[in-house]
């Protein structure tokens, strides 16, 4: 095996150019690996004699010893690009981590708020300056859409639907959708539009959300923005302004929409990333069972 390392190693650098940084992170991996398997002799297995199940073996002996899921999967990796290139050389019939699959990352649930503390955050602008107005505006409409910041920054007149509630949202590889907005979300709306700059309707690609210098707002100054509205009022410091959509999502699915019906209004391609609010939801069931049913506690 050793003699095999010797010869990836030399492939990275002279036939992949691979930088220094890369090669040493392949030989740190490889050298673990090497060492977990050596014998009481001081010899080594050699390519060849390596099975999955040997392999699975490393793999559970670093997630018994608490090594980060990251670290797990970068080795694994280096293992498939190891033992690839070993079987391109012909030092082996199989790649023995091909069937591997990395570890299961735990996926973070999101950090969302409640209805009251929505309420406060949309009732935190000041109304008596055109910036407060349209900080409201903002606000009211990344809520009641469920819009990601920059689908928010990139409105323009155009995509202002406001006689039939709707606004057209560009998402993530251009997937346009339709996004429905509340009557507070329009009044807001319509209250920051009669304050604009009238002549800028006429040009169908202007901005709606501008600085004060009427240029088109930045997704930076938007998170500036709701910082401010978190200091006042005092509300987690985890908000940001994707919190928004999450509370979006949570509270659709909290108040019985079906779940197919939030992935389109989210903007999803897949159904899998909007499962993610299901726990948030299934959490909230268990607490009002535990709360509720005389025999949930023992």
């Amino acid at each position: 095996m050793i003699d095999a390392i010797r010869r990836f190693l030399r492939y990275l650098d002279s036939e992949r150019n691979a930088s220094e940084f890369t090669i040493k992170s392949y030989k740190d991996d490889l050298e673990a690996f090497k060492y977990f398997f050596e014998y009481e002799d001081g010899t080594y297995p050699e390519a060849r004699d390596f099975r999955s199940s040997d392999l699975r073996e490393f793999v559970s002996q670093m997630a018994e010893a608490g090594y980060a899921r990251s670290t797990i999967a970068r080795r694994l990796a280096t293992l498939r690009s190891f033992f690839k290139f070993c079987q391109r050389e012909a030092l082996i019939d199989e790649n023995p981590a091909k069937p591997l699959r990395n570890p299961r990352k735990h996926r973070q649930l999101p950090h969302f708020l409640s209805t009251d503390e929505i309420g406060q955050l949309l009732d935190a602008p000041d109304l008596s300056d055109q910036l407060g107005i349209r900080d409201r505006a903002m606000l009211e409409t990344i809520y009641s859409g469920g819009l990601r910041v920059s689908e928010l920054v990139g409105l323009n007149y155009s995509d202002l639907e406001l006689d039939e509630g709707l606004i057209r949202v560009r998402g993530k590889g251009k997937k346009e959708r339709f996004s429905p907005l509340g009557s507070y979300a329009l009044d807001a709306l319509n209250s920051w539009l009669s304050r604009s700059n009238h002549t800028r309707r006429s040009q169908p690609e202007a901005p709606v959300f501008t600085n004060r210098f009427g240029k088109r707002i930045t997704t930076r100054s938007v998170r500036r923005m709701m910082e401010k509205y978190i200091k006042l009022t005092g509300l987690d410091q985890r908000t940001s302004p994707h919190t928004l959509r999450h509370s979006f999502a949570t509270h659709l699915l909290d108040r019985g929409a079906d779940i197919r019906s939030v992935q389109e209004l989210l903007g999803h391609k897949s159904l899998v990333t909007t499962q993610i609010y299901t726990h948030l939801t299934t959490a909230k069931l268990r607490d009002i069972y535990e709360k509720s049913h005389p025999l949930a506690r023992h």
